[in-house]
């Protein structure tokens, strides 16, 4: 038993804003009302209690960040390595942390669940392996589809049902939690050289299916088979000047169905040539706002060195083409692909100074907190451990005046934030960091201090430096166990994989055997990830809480 007292405790999802109280930790890690004698009591007086934090979109475990660190031995050798104690293991921080490191800078930050937002079934089985390996977090994975050929072609046939069928057997084979659909239709193309810019054209290969069908009939599908969490979107036109005419056409498409926009800020330019980019973030804000439907994480950008990772290679091909930076690119069969190529935001650079005020623009313009989450699509758009600067940009109009008085004078006029005047609350923050993105994947028990919840809370010094305060929590704890305190990890328990169970045709087996049999090198018998497989595993079904 756990009593935690004295601290101004902020718990959005309850409406609680601010206020010093009591919380009791039982000892199966859940929030009680009340406690005993025997509780261990931590002094909370003159901290900040949030929930702890949750990430709904970030890339830590699986083929594409090995294949980014495997390209980028540089940041290796400049990188402050983790090493081995009696409570760790070591390990490398930097652009694309290793595993253990990973655990141990979002816990070090007040974070205690992850989303890796991009799993191909092919590599589930790996993925599960390093999500494993990430002490403390708890994690889930999103399962590509939006570019399975044995998915794209039953939705070309027509056959929407089966196309359902399949996408439940391939959720369930990846033991994922959701569905991420990047660049509909564009991945497949790509793999003929070809790309799918325009939601209402065929895709090459294709006689009608279009991307704005992929769209409209995953989110449906999504609906249908009652995921917790909506279908999760990278839209067409990823990055590119004018793609906010793309990114309102497919919300358009979406016909009121739920969804979660994946780092909106590179879906919101304007302008008709790199000359010419302009941030066109208020009118995707507007669009969220207007429309309670969806939820987005930001993907905000910081200046400074990364490595980007997408599974959307027609996009990185094109970067590469710009910048003649290191590239690579990997086809996975006949389900998705994935390009990777080193980057260093300027702050002098036209194009990144936009990215640099999009991000920061569409979380201060759409109005509700609960609709947009704290993100830098780690690491497209900077490493996750630097969340805090994000906070204090967020809370700081002063701060982020000094961020734009750097910014050369002819990116300052195309961007909207010079304009902007809101700050972040600290209750706002709990809600963009925790509250928000926890219910936006349908983690009931997270990012809330109900009886029953997970007992996960950061506590946090009161400080005017706000990156050193967000940077540097006093305790962390996960699940009632204390795992920090004053910047030493005490413990590393392992964290659980949540996943989903959705109902489909058990027939599905026969319909899929023949056709995956024609298609992929691997087995089909193999393919399917074992549940044993997965260490901890918290399943739910769907329609479910949890």
């Amino acid at each position: 038993m756990l009593r935690i007292t004295g601290g101004k405790v902020y718990d959005p999802a309850n409406g609680v804003d601010g206020v010093v109280r009591d919380l009791f930790i039982d000892d199966a890690g859940r929030f009680t009302a009340s406690g005993d004698a025997s509780a261990r009591v931590i002094d909370a007086r003159g901290l900040i209690v949030f929930p702890g934090g949750v990430d709904v979109h970030t890339h830590v475990a699986g083929g594409a960040i090995n294949f980014a660190r495997a390209m980028t031995p540089e940041d290796h050798r400049r990188t402050q390595a983790f090493i081995r104690t009696k409570t760790r293991r070591s390990g490398l921080g930097g652009m694309a942390p290793t595993t253990f490191a990973t655990g141990y800078l979002y816990a070090g930050m007040g974070f205690t669940t992850v989303n890796e937002a991009a799993v191909p079934v092919l590599s589930a089985r790996h993925t599960h392996e390093e999500l494993a390996d990430i002490p403390i977090v708890d994690k889930a994975s999103l399962t590509l589809m939006a570019n399975n050929e044995i998915f794209l072609d039953q939705l070309e046939k027509g056959d929407y049902e089966r196309a359902k069928q399949v996408v439940a057997w391939y959720l369930w084979a990846a033991k994922s939690y959701g569905i991420k659909a990047v660049n509909p239709g564009g991945v497949a193309a790509w793999k003929w050289g070809h790309d799918a810019k325009q939601l209402t054209s065929p895709i090459a290969g294709y006689n009608k299916l279009t991307p704005g069908d992929i769209v409209l009939h995953l989110a449906r599908i999504c609906d249908e088979l009652h995921l917790p969490h909506p279908m999760h979107l990278h839209c067409n036109n990823l990055g590119a000047p004018g793609n906010i005419a793309t990114t309102l056409q497919t919300l358009r498409h979406l016909e009121g169905h739920r969804a979660h926009i994946a780092h909106s800020q590179y879906h919101a330019y304007g302008g008709d040539d790199w000359d010419t980019m302009c941030s066109r973030t208020t009118e995707l804000a507007e669009y969220f706002n207007a429309h309670k439907n969806l939820t987005t994480d930001a993907g905000a950008v910081l200046f400074g060195d990364t490595v980007t990772i997408t599974a959307d290679g027609p996009w990185q091909h094109l970067l590469y083409k710009l910048t003649g930076r290191k590239w690579g690119n990997l086809d996975v069969e006949n389900e998705t692909g994935c390009g990777i190529v080193p980057y260093t935001y300027r702050p002098s650079n036209l194009v990144n100074a936009v990215q640099w005020a999009a991000g920061l623009e569409l979380l201060l313009l759409i109005e509700s907190p609960w609709q947009v989450f704290l993100s830098t699509d780690h690491p497209n758009g900077g490493c996750f451990w630097r969340y805090p600067e994000i906070i204090q940009l967020l809370m700081s109009s002063a701060a982020r005046r000094e961020c734009i008085a750097k910014l050369p004078d002819k990116a300052k006029s195309r961007i909207t934030l010079p304009e902007i005047d809101r700050e972040y609350t600290l209750g706002e923050v709990a809600v963009a960091m925790s509250a928000g993105p926890a219910r936006a994947l349908g983690l009931t028990k997270k990012g809330n201090m109900s009886v029953g919840s997970d007992g996960d809370l950061a506590l946090y010094e009161e400080d005017a430096d706000i990156v050193r305060m967000f940077a540097a929590p006093r305790y962390v704890i996960k699940a009632g166990q204390v795992v920090l305190a004053d910047g030493d990890i005490l413990e590393t328990p392992p964290g659980r994989e949540y996943l989903v169970r959705p109902a489909y045709d058990p027939s599905t087996d026969d319909f899929i055997r023949p056709l995956f049999e024609d298609c992929y090198t691997m087995s089909f018998d193999n393919y399917p990830v074992e549940l044993e497989r997965l260490e901890h595993p918290v399943l739910r079904e769907c329609g479910a809480s949890t």
